[in-house]
């Protein structure tokens, strides 16, 4: 296994170039759609880390102990569910079939325990909004050459990211290695 390594901060005229390099997915074709998200989200992962934390400082400064204990309920409820679907073969499944379901499941979850401690509009501005910004922005953005190079070589498994080791344990780069893996077998043996 690669050594884990973070991407580097892409400038913001490569991130947010406008309006020319954003494009509507195809609603269609999940799949195709998929693929952009993922390899946005490999891509642009340290600019969206850094989107997060400027929200998350945000509303952490405005209520701290909210925020401290919203973050601990979706951690939890993340690797509860994690965990579970590595433990159950129904929600493994379903987990890697519907990547968007199993994180609305999350967030729901977190939302209902956050509820009963009355935390829910740290939830909403908090958590939620920077995850709902950093999704539309993988959707909307459309692919270029360097992305495409640099997800290749996180899926083969020389690098290793942040967001790489989040979408193995959300079950959404298996296929893409197990295919690269497959064609560079393939011309081995040829």
């Amino acid at each position: 296994m690669a050594k884990m390594e973070l991407a580097p901060f892409r400038p913001w005229d490569d991130f947010f170039p406008g309006a020319d390099r954003f494009a509507k997915p195809d609603f269609a074709d999940l799949t195709k759609w998929n693929n952009r998200v993922i390899s946005n989200l490999l891509y642009y992962q340290t600019n969206y880390f850094a989107v997060a934390i400027v929200v998350f400082l945000i509303v952490g400064f405005l209520n701290p102990i909210g925020m401290f204990l919203g973050g601990a309920v979706v951690t939890l409820v993340f690797m509860g569910s994690v965990w579970a679907g590595e433990n159950k073969a129904v929600i493994k499944n379903f987990k890697k079939k519907n990547p968007t379901l199993f994180v609305i499941g999350v967030m729901g979850t977190s939302y209902f325990l956050l509820s009963l401690c009355g935390g829910v509009m740290v939830f909403i501005f908090g958590i939620t909004f920077p995850l709902l910004l950093i999704l539309v922005h993988a959707s909307l953005r459309l692919r270029n050459v360097k992305n495409r190079l640099e997800n290749k070589i996180e899926g083969v498994g020389l690098k290793r990211s942040p967001m790489g080791v989040i979408l193995d344990l959300l079950d959404q780069q298996e296929e893409k290695i197990n295919k690269i893996q497959d064609f560079i077998e393939g011309k081995l043996k040829e």
